[in-house]
């Protein structure tokens, strides 16, 4: 798949216009758009962070300093902008905002930002950028209390039916990718006693091999592992952590990488034994 280039999900839209949001123009206001987006949505990524492991509702309690429970104003919650004109203080008793909100938010954009770039402009870019919000609020609350809350599960099966209605004549890899790896990791979480491998990593790996298809969802196996062991045996060394470790965030990488170069690396991979 070539860079910028609209991707089939467009194949059944008018010419006149495909060819007016190709304009390199249109193109770039679309990215700034779409990154201010991404980090408007990062606001909403750090809200479910801090709530989902204190089992706090999120849809319609309003924002709130966590030290001073005062209600914020609309004017202390703009994205990045109110954490450094406040000095990553709160206006209202002082206590120090975790720098963790503009970073969420900032990487979020950039994140949603490279997807466009890399897979053009289309639904499943879309899809993606959807999905890897998901995959980065939930790692960052799977590293702090080793748990995914199910409600991650059942946001990424409506995008990978959202995906497979796009793509439904390749329904077949889809369906066997729910299937193919969260199988095995099942037996291995059965077989450990959960020692191994979480339930929730299980339930990921089914749900975005859902969305992924047989192939990448193996590839993002592979991947996960192999970035989360080499990350967590320098961490056993350097800092003495222990050998538990989040799963999650490792297997987001994998997920997000085989979601975007997956048939790139694979293509890659297999024309080292067939020529």
């Amino acid at each position: 798949m070539q860079k910028g280039v609209i991707l089939p999900y467009f194949a059944e839209l008018p010419m006149d216009f495909i060819e007016l949001i190709s304009q390199p123009e249109l193109k770039a206001l679309i990215y700034v758009f779409v990154t201010i987006l991404g980090i408007l949505f990062g606001s909403f990524l750090n809200v479910l962070i801090y709530r989902i492991p204190k089992k706090e509702e999120f849809v319609k309690t309003s924002s709130h300093c966590m030290s001073c429970n005062h209600k914020l104003a609309w004017y202390d919650n703009i994205p990045l902008f109110s954490w450094l004109t406040l000095g990553g203080k709160c206006r209202y008793c002082k206590a120090k905002i975790s720098i963790q909100y503009p970073i969420v938010e900032a990487v979020n954009g950039l994140l949603w930002l490279a997807i466009f770039l890399i897979n053009g402009v289309s639904i499943q870019s879309a899809l993606i950028c959807a999905m890897t919000s998901g995959l980065l609020a939930l790692s960052v609350i799977d590293w702090r209390t080793y748990e995914i809350a199910n409600g991650f599960h059942i946001y990424f099966l409506v995008l990978a039916f959202a995906n497979l209605a796009l793509d439904w004549n390749n329904w077949l890899s889809y369906l066997i990718g729910f299937f193919c790896v969260s199988i095995p990791l099942l037996a291995i979480y059965l077989f450990s006693g959960g020692r191994a491998i979480g339930g929730g990593d299980v339930k990921l790996m089914a749900v975005c091999g859902l969305f992924l298809g047989w192939q990448k969802v193996l590839l993002a196996l592979v991947i996960g592992c192999v970035v989360g062991s080499i990350i967590h045996i320098a961490r056993m060394k350097i800092t003495k952590t222990g050998s538990l470790l989040a799963m999650g965030p490792y297997l987001a990488i994998g997920i997000v990488t085989a979601s975007l170069f997956g048939q790139q690396i694979i293509s890659w991979y297999l024309s080292l034994f067939f020529y």
